[in-house]
């Protein structure tokens, strides 16, 4: 990676680019953001919050590039090979820069070369069950699914999704053995889970609040380190199985090589962007909490989830399907 970094700089210098006025006059054309979701999803409503802000600011497009499919390779594939300038980014949910390395035995773009920008947002997944489900609290339904092993199933919007691993994660620290059904997407997940077919799910709390309150839903717990304010009653896994944390979040990346003073500069406009006032208040209204962060605390942080997510997936024996 290293020897990568120094050609692209060498030849930066050999064509006469100087690194550092490139990141002084930046932006100076059209941005491009890829996002490996469609349009509509959580991670395509957020980029174009952030974009327009970004717009705003400083007076060039920024236009945002839907890239779905393979679980997210795709999108990322496309950044990956882009050039190193700033013009190209990737904002993403976890699975293209955390998991699908240890999930798929190839892919076509290396997740670690990815210069980190920004965390922008994180969502905890909540533990939301049928209401056919006796068990109203997570020591109960630990208890039953000890007695009655592979009785209880879990659903998830696909192999290797947040969904997937946080129930993985579940059984494994609890010692128990609930039984997941993969589904293609959140949408028929949570038909399912309504209708009762299914009796419970790891999902984003954003994306079933209104369905926990009207109880059509029983949320258990939340996967968050501790108790969420949109429902202060429910407690946190962690308060039964203490070190348990799943949620979904959301951040910016930039292909490798990119200059550390644009990652900067682009790391300080995201930050200003997602602090102001109304997007605030838009983060709040679904549940978001603003995360952001230095390219170096990103980078800390996908360190982490990259080891605690690919230890759950290589215990659990998980393949992409």
């Amino acid at each position: 990676m290293k020897t990568i970094v120094r050609f692209l700089l060498a030849a930066a210098i050999g064509l006469g680019i100087p690194v550092c006025s490139q990141a002084q006059t930046y932006p100076a054309r059209a941005i491009r953001i890829i996002v490996p979701s469609p349009p509509g999803a959580t991670t395509d409503t957020l980029v174009r919050i952030v974009a327009q802000k970004l717009q705003a600011k400083w007076g060039q497009p920024v236009i945002v590039d839907n890239r779905p499919g393979a679980g997210g390779n795709i999108g990322a594939e496309a950044a990956a090979k882009a050039a190193p300038d700033g013009y190209t980014l990737l904002f993403s949910y976890p699975a293209p820069l955390v998991v699908n390395e240890a999930l798929y035995k190839e892919l076509d773009y290396d997740p670690d070369s990815f210069v980190p920008i920004s965390l922008v947002a994180t969502v905890p997944l909540v533990l939301a069950v049928s209401p056919k489900v006796e068990a109203t609290g997570v020591h109960q339904l630990i208890a039953f699914a000890k007695a009655h092993p592979n009785q209880l199933n879990f659903a998830s919007q696909g192999y290797g999704t947040s969904g997937h691993l946080a129930g993985e994660l579940f059984n494994a620290m609890a010692g128990i053995k609930i039984v997941h059904v993969p589904y293609k997407g959140s949408a028929p997940a949570l038909t399912d889970l309504l209708g009762g077919r299914i009796d419970m799910m790891f999902i984003e709390l954003s994306t079933v609040l209104s369905q926990i309150k009207a109880g059509k839903l029983r949320a258990l717990a939340v996967g968050g380190a501790k108790r969420n304010p949109s429902l202060p009653d429910v407690p946190a896994v962690a308060e039964v199985l203490p070190g348990y944390q799943a949620s979904t979040w959301f951040g910016m990346v930039a292909p490798a090589a990119t200059p550390p003073q644009i990652a900067g500069k682009l790391s300080s406009a995201v930050a200003e962007a997602i602090h102001e006032p109304d997007v605030t208040k838009r983060f709040d209204d679904m549940s978001l909490t603003v995360a952001a962060g230095t390219p170096s605390e990103f980078a800390d942080f996908l360190r982490d989830e990259r080891q605690r997510w690919g230890g759950v997936i290589r215990a659990a024996g998980v393949k992409a399907q």
